[in-house]
């Protein structure tokens, strides 16, 4: 049983709902998403499977990062760093050769392992046909190991580049990156999550949730990164940029 099918059994209480609904306009809303995805959850489990201890280690790192990332993430109108990376079938994917068919909507994730990750990817391959209306493409980027991206591919059937950062170079590059506390790791690893069986040994590693708009020159034009891994940018307010380009 390889890594994602293991952890999604062990974790099913904090898997996507299946029931969830989305927005009947043009978008789907991430908000209104997760309020019913941890409503749902409110009503189909007793408790998260952390006790005081672990939500202590939790609350201190984030509190930690907040102090050592005060503002994550590239800021409007930088040139986003060009990079080449390998997708979910080994090809490579270079940014600037996407850039040259028009806008790109940049968005880094932790790792299928994450519901609100997920929540996410869903949310945005709704929302692809209206991106597509106005020449953008969608590209995901992750620490996790292709073979894990490409089944969470055809698990979910998602039709976008989802791309391994392995060297975590462009993490690194767009002020995303950040390392888990051993504290932190141990927590995860008592309620069935090795980080490492998704992006691979010694590679306790993950992303600030952030996305990114481009324009066909590799500008900036929109960013969204917060510590907080349950806020994420809403589609609406990527077309709404879009819009404009």
């Amino acid at each position: 049983m390889n890594a994602l099918r293991k952890h999604l059994i062990l974790f099913s209480f904090i898997s996507l709902p299946l029931t969830v609904t989305y927005a009947t306009n043009d978008v789907p809303s991430y908000q209104q998403a997760l309020d019913q995805f941890i409503e749902q959850g409110k009503k189909n489990r007793s408790g998260s499977g952390y006790n005081p201890d672990d939500k202590a280690v939790m609350e201190r790192f984030e509190q930690n990062l907040r102090k050592k990332m005060p503002h994550p993430g590239l800021k409007v109108n930088e040139i986003a760093p060009d990079f080449n990376l390998k997708n979910a079938f080994g090809k490579n994917v270079r940014l600037s050769d996407l850039l040259k068919n028009g806008p790109v909507i940049l968005s880094f994730y932790r790792g299928a392992w994450c519901p609100f990750c997920n929540l996410q990817l869903h949310t945005l391959h709704k929302s692809l046909n209206t991106f597509k209306k106005y020449g953008a493409q969608l590209v995901l980027v992750t620490p996790q190991k292709p073979d894990n991206s490409r089944e969470q591919l055809k698990k979910d059937q998602f039709e976008f580049e989802v791309l391994s950062d392995l060297d975590s170079e462009v993490m690194k590059q767009y002020r995303l990156y950040y390392e888990l506390s051993p504290e932190l790791v141990q927590v995860y690893k008592k309620l069935g999550l090795n980080i490492e069986d998704f992006n691979g040994k010694g590679r306790n590693v993950l992303p600030v949730p952030g996305t990114f708009v481009l324009d066909k020159k590799g500008r900036i034009r929109a960013v969204h990164a917060d510590i907080n891994y349950k806020k994420r940018m809403e589609p609406k307010d990527i077309v709404r940029v879009l819009r404009q380009l």
